[in-house]
């Protein structure tokens, strides 16, 4: 395939899953239809069958890109403060709160895991593997507990927020350090 085929296929896909999310943000997953995804992408039904087969691979492309998207912003609050545990962990928090307050395809798939599959095994494994580098005199046991009380605490303000999504990413990053250190902070 040229590049510039692969280019107009690129573009294709990105219009077709925007028009995805625009629907399911403005109907939810009930009303995500080939038809209302290739009317709302302004192409044929055709050409969205064509390019992706089925409903079903738009909506797994769609949730992917959304989960990557998410992931990557989560790991450039986290970079953004290498060394400050507590800061590194109030600004992955924060990015995490905000974002389900304003991505209803985020905030549904966070809240929705069961059995530790999708986003929350991801953001899991990226945690625990960013704590291990950048918090290497935390004890193993405290840098799982930490890493299970952040996220589960985090999930837990998804659902049923108490504070701002800063103060409570403040609260939740208190609370990892205490458990991270819990002789020393």
């Amino acid at each position: 395939m040229t590049r510039f085929r692969e280019s107009v296929r690129s573009l294709l896909r990105e219009q077709v899953l925007d028009a995805a999310y625009r629907v399911v943000a403005a109907e939810g997953w009930g009303g995500l239809r080939m038809t209302a995804i290739a009317r709302a992408a302004g192409i044929s039904r055709q050409t969205l069958y064509n390019e992706f087969g089925s409903k079903d691979a738009i909506g797994n492309a769609l949730v992917r890109r959304e989960l990557d998207g998410f992931l990557r912003g989560i790991q450039r609050e986290l970079d953004a403060h290498r060394g400050e545990l507590e800061a590194a962990a109030a600004a992955g928090v924060g990015y995490t709160l905000q974002q389900a307050a304003d991505n209803p395809l985020i905030k549904g798939v966070l809240v929705a895991e069961r059995g530790g599959e999708g986003a929350l095994l991801a953001s899991t494994a990226m945690v625990d593997a960013y704590a291990i580098e950048t918090w290497p005199d935390v004890d193993e046991e405290s840098r799982r507990l930490a890493v299970e009380t952040i996220l589960r605490l985090t999930v837990s303000h998804i659902v049923r927020p108490v504070a701002s999504p800063e103060e409570s990413a403040r609260r939740i990053a208190r609370i990892t350090a205490r458990t991270a250190y819990p002789g020393g902070c």
